[in-house]
């Protein structure tokens, strides 16, 4: 396939020849003249509609866009979520585990009737169990690295689903954020920056390259073979795991074989729509958390006065500082503000995303919020799991900046810079049938 890179760049390929736009006597907005009559403005504006459409159509379906948000939300969620794991690896056995006060059969007999999806209920020994969890470990530590994001997402997601299913009572709001997070990174290219696989891409020329993708595959088909046999899998979830394998050989099969041949160029299309579809299901779902919990808050009589923080401040379970918790619940005025600011912010924030530079003050103020739920409210996953689902709504170009920072300190510690990535210009190549050794 021949790039035409010199040609109509705003459109795709062909566009300009069916719209009939070739060059600046093409009707336009400032085309004025005796024959333009009222029908022919119809008809200008409904090629440059269709233009309009043609470049959006390019841009999504020929680009995965926001590369670096999909970045921070992969390293993000995965890295709370690990921590969480790790942070609660003496008392797994209670949490999730046979020493718990929901008990394997009590757990058993709720899947059955909602039919939550969980490989704990494959088996109720206590081997199983640990190596569901330390594979639950494995997987997040290697997807926040960006090692094989297509197979480790899966991976991701059925430990966090497994393990939250399994104890339905052991979650709170940012556990249902990660439930949610861990599904949608499954759809997203979010290895195209800061990752091992964007890496092997520019040292080899492809992310698929080597062994470790087809083994790891191989052993995934293997395990979800045996779950679909032994009827621990329902039919959605076989048909949904059996249609990710299924691409994925596909996918490493046409990579190896046809890396600069048409079905690569259908198969980057295909991947790049369902990338930004995932993340608009991301930003939609962000939005949606902060409007249904303003909105409610606005319904209490507590957030009415202005008194809703000063009670979780004199409850021991929410004071790790109680010094600081008494000062800020001391002052009548304070508490006020504070709580009144919470419902405006949250209220607010999905209204402010047309407007970039209030969206981003907003956006900073959310984020400091939840760091000071973090510290004095004692809930640091739930905070680091809403910060992390906040970022999807950061500037390309502060994370390309932030990326250029933490470049410039490993090389003067003596450490290679990391992979720059692909030009966060939106526009840089418009073609979508383009072959691409981006990974996901």
């Amino acid at each position: 396939m021949v790039r035409r890179e010199g040609r109509h760049p705003d459109l795709l390929p062909g566009a300009a020849v069916v719209d009939g736009v070739t060059g600046p006597g093409a009707a336009g907005p400032g085309v004025t003249g005796p024959g333009v009559t009222g029908a022919g403005a119809k008809g200008a504006g409904a090629k440059r509609l269709k233009a309009s459409g043609a470049r959006a159509l390019a841009r999504v379906s020929g680009q995965a866009l926001g590369p670096y948000q999909s970045a921070v939300v992969r390293i993000g969620f995965t890295g709370t979520w690990l921590f969480f794991l790790l942070r609660e690896f003496p008392h797994r056995h209670e949490l999730y585990g046979p020493d718990g006060p929901w008990s394997w059969e009590l757990a058993r007999r709720l899947i059955d009737s909602n039919h939550a999806f969980t490989v704990l209920m494959w088996s109720d020994s206590a081997l199983w169990f640990e190596i569901v969890y330390v594979v639950a470990v494995l997987s997040s530590a290697l997807l926040m690295l960006g090692w094989r994001t297509r197979a480790t997402s899966v991976v991701f997601m059925v430990g966090v689903l497994s393990l939250q299913n399994r104890s339905v009572f052991m979650g709170d709001g940012g556990d249902n954020v990660i439930h949610l997070m861990a599904i949608y990174l499954v759809l997203t290219r979010c290895a195209q920056v800061w990752s091992l696989d964007a890496r092997r891409a520019r040292r080899l020329g492809t992310a698929s390259a080597g062994p470790a993708g087809p083994v790891l595959w191989g052993v995934l088909g293997a395990v979800f073979a045996y779950g679909a046999v032994a009827g621990d899998l329902s039919t959605g979830w076989v048909t949904f795991l059996a249609a990710l394998w299924v691409l994925a050989a596909l996918w490493w099969t046409v990579d190896r074989y046809e890396p600069e041949g048409e079905g690569r160029a259908v198969l980057d299309v295909l991947a790049n729509l369902l990338h930004n579809a995932g993340m608009l299901v991301i930003m939609v779902e962000v939005c949606l958390i902060y409007a249904t919990a303003g909105w409610y808050k606005i319904q209490g009589s507590r957030w009415q006065d202005g008194t809703a923080l000063y009670y979780p401040l004199n409850l021991d379970y929410f004071t790790p500082w109680p010094g600081v918790s008494a000062f800020l619940a001391s002052s009548g005025t304070l508490v006020m503000l504070l709580s009144y600011g919470t419902v405006a912010v949250q209220v607010a924030f999905p209204f402010t995303l047309f407007n970039r530079r209030i969206k981003n003050v907003l956006l900073a103020v959310m984020m400091l919020e939840h760091a000071g739920i973090a510290v004095l409210l004692g809930l640091p996953f739930f905070s680091l799991a809403m910060i992390a689902a906040d970022a999807v709504f950061l500037p390309t170009g502060f994370l390309v900046w932030l990326g250029a920072v933490v470049a410039a300190r490993r090389v003067r510690g003596g450490r290679p810079a990391p992979d720059p990535g692909p030009d966060p210009e939106p526009y840089a190549d418009p073609e979508p049938a383009l072959p691409s050794p981006v990974p996901r």
